[in-house]
C-alpha cells in the first residue's frame, strides 16, 4: 500500500462558512477510481484541552451543557486554539479562563486528529502541574460548574461512561499511562 493519496477532487464547493468552521461538498474519485462525494468540515481553530494536576494528583474537569449533543457534559477543561498562535498560549488562557487555575509546568501529551472521517480538526492537549488559584474568566457563552476531583476518580467516571468527549477520553487515558510509569 501506498502512503500516497489516491482519492482526486474533481470539484469543491463551499456550502456553508462562518468564524468557526467551513464546510464543502466535493465531487471526487475515490481509489478505486469510482466516482463519488466527500463532505468536509475545516475547523479554524485547533482543539486544545488540559488536564490539570495538583501535587496529590488531584485535578478539575468543567461541566457544561453541549447544544450539539443536546446532553450535559463533562469534560477536562478545553476550548479553541488559534491557528498560528503558540498551542500553549491558548492552553494557559482556557485553563484560567474555566477553572481559574494559572500553571508554571506544562507538558505536551498528545496530538489527534478528533474524527478524521468528516473533519481536518486536530487536537492537542498538555498537563498542567504547580497550579495557582485565582478567579476564572468563562466567556459569555459558557455556564460552567468546576469540580476538583482525585485523577482516579475521574479515571473511574471514564470508564463507567460519564465522559464521552473524544479530547478528554484519549487525554485521560494517555495521562493515566504516563502516571503509572511515573512520568507525570
Amino acid at each position: 500500500m501506498s502512503e500516497k493519496n489516491p482519492w482526486k477532487t474533481l470539484k469543491t464547493k463551499e456550502i456553508y462558512d462562518n468564524p468557526w468552521i467551513k464546510v464543502t461538498h466535493r465531487e471526487v474519485l475515490n481509489p478505486s477510481g469510482g466516482e463519488g462525494i466527500y463532505g468536509v468540515v475545516h475547523f479554524k481553530n485547533l482543539a486544545i484541552g488540559i488536564l490539570p494536576l495538583d501535587e496529590e494528583y488531584n485535578t478539575w474537569i468543567v461541566g457544561q451543557y453541549r447544544y450539539t449533543l443536546e446532553e450535559y457534559s463533562w469534560e477536562i477543561p478545553e476550548g479553541g486554539g488559534i491557528i498560528g498562535e503558540d498551542p500553549l498560549d491558548s492552553a494557559k488562557r482556557e485553563l484560567k479562563e474555566e477553572t481559574g487555575l494559572v500553571a508554571s509546568n506544562w507538558t505536551k501529551i498528545l496530538d489527534m486528529n478528533t474524527s478524521n472521517s468528516v473533519t481536518d480538526e486536530v487536537g492537542l492537549a498538555y498537563v498542567a502541574k504547580d497550579l495557582i488559584q485565582e478567579e476564572a474568566e468563562p466567556e459569555d457563552t459558557e455556564q460552567l460548574i468546576v469540580k476538583k476531583l482525585p485523577f482516579t476518580e475521574l479515571f473511574e467516571m471514564l470508564m463507567r461512561g460519564e465522559i464521552k468527549d473524544s479530547l478528554s477520553m484519549v487525554t485521560i487515558f494517555k495521562a493515566k499511562e504516563m502516571i503509572d510509569r511515573g512520568e507525570i
